[in-house]
């Protein structure tokens, strides 16, 4: 019994820690989506679309 229950764990971390990779890998994407956007679309004479 006590190995299911250590499988079972391990099962729903591995799926967890899938799911958060998953979701950082989506969030890094839109990052550099609205870096090539922000890239391409700023002013002329070298102005930057951040403000740091």
């Amino acid at each position: 019994m006590g190995l299911i229950l250590a499988v079972l764990l391990l099962a729903i971390l591995f799926g967890a820690v899938g799911f958060a990779v998953h979701v950082l890998w989506i969030v890094a994407v839109v990052l550099l989506v609205a870096w090539i956007v922000g890239f391409v679309a700023r002013g002329g004479s070298g102005a930057r679309w951040y403000r740091w």
